[in-house]
Parts: C-alpha cells; sequence; structure tokens
C-alpha cells in the first residue's frame, strides 16, 4: 500500500473515530444524568488570563468574547435544542466571558459559582467541583459553563473554546467520572 493510501486510510480512521466519540456525546447527553463541561467562547487572548489587576466583579476589566465567541456561545445553545437535550442545571464560572457563554446559550436559567473556576491554582475550589459533578444523577444534563484550565485539572484535557466535553459520574457509591466524549464548536 502507497504512503498515500496509508495516510487517507488513517485520516478516515481518526475522521471516523472523533465522529463516533462525537454521537456518543451526544447519546450520552439526550440520555441525562451526564455533565456537559463548556468552555467559554472565543476570549481573544493577549495575557495568557486576565488583564494585570483585572476584577471578577467588574467585566471591564477582563478579558472577554468578541462576536466570534458570542456566534460560537449561541451556536452551541442550538446544537443542544436541536439534539434534544434537557438541561436541568446550568452552572457557570462568574467570570463575565463564561456568564455571557452561559446567558447566550438560552438553555435556562445560569447560576454562578465561584466552585467551576477551579483549577490546579484553587485546590480547594477543584475539590468542590469534583464532588458537584461526580455527585450528579439528572434527571437531565449539568451545564458547567468554565475556563480551559478548569476542564484540564478536572479530566486532563484542554479544550478549544466553546468545546464541550461531556463527562459521566461513576455509578453507584464510586467517586470520580468518566469521560464520554467531545464535542467540538459547532460551525
Amino acid at each position: 500500500m502507497s504512503r498515500l493510501a496509508l495516510a487517507a486510510l488513517a485520516t478516515l480512521l481518526i475522521a471516523t473515530s472523533a465522529v463516533a466519540a462525537d454521537d456518543a456525546a451526544w447519546t450520552a447527553l439526550v440520555s441525562g444524568g451526564h455533565v456537559a463541561l463548556v468552555r467559554h467562547g472565543n476570549a481573544p487572548p493577549g495575557y495568557g488570563g486576565d488583564p494585570p489587576g483585572f476584577k471578577v466583579d467588574d467585566c471591564a476589566t477582563q478579558r472577554n468574547m468578541d462576536e466570534r465567541g458570542r456566534a460560537q456561545a449561541r451556536a452551541v445553545g442550538e446544537a443542544f435544542r436541536q439534539h434534544g437535550v434537557r438541561v436541568d442545571k446550568i452552572l457557570s464560572s462568574p467570570w463575565c466571558r463564561c456568564l455571557e457563554t452561559a446567558r447566550l446559550m438560552a438553555v435556562g436559567p445560569v447560576e454562578n459559582t465561584l466552585a467551576v473556576a477551579a483549577s490546579d491554582r484553587s485546590p480547594e475550589r477543584l475539590v468542590v467541583l469534583k464532588q458537584m459533578v461526580a455527585g450528579w444523577r439528572g434527571p437531565g444534563t449539568l451545564v458547567v459553563v468554565t475556563h480551559a484550565l478548569t476542564v484540564q485539572a478536572l479530566v486532563g484535557i484542554m479544550p478549544d473554546q466553546a468545546e464541550t466535553v461531556v463527562v459521566r459520574p461513576k455509578a453507584g457509591n464510586e467517586p470520580g467520572i468518566d469521560v464520554v466524549g467531545r464535542i467540538p464548536v459547532p460551525k
């Protein structure tokens, strides 16, 4: 088999695997009892985070979403509706880019909590977030709108802006969560 044919086959297998993971993620969300970890929409970089001296309660001091990010947030919400995902609860980081993403998704009332802005730099909040996610039983979906570093600290995945990582709490009384799949940014 030629190198070109092998490369084409490898690309097809990767694409097929990605579609299967997307399908598994959507199926899990539709069935309920799962958690959707949604990274906020596009917020242009410039500081590797927020500007020096930012304030969580003052959007003018933060790194915020641009029009592309707002469109992504609306598209994520539309994808949830098109797939028939029942959202029982939406938690958002108090950072403005996360709150705006959650509100623009328009899948239900948004609660903000500092617990979903956890990372390796905030171990106490990370423990609380892990307990919240691992304890979710539905019946519908818990949506957590947060930051890349939060998702990475929680499940080891660094999502793209507006990407969704779907997890399921472990069955029974066993603590923890398992990754079901990833849903890329809707086009």
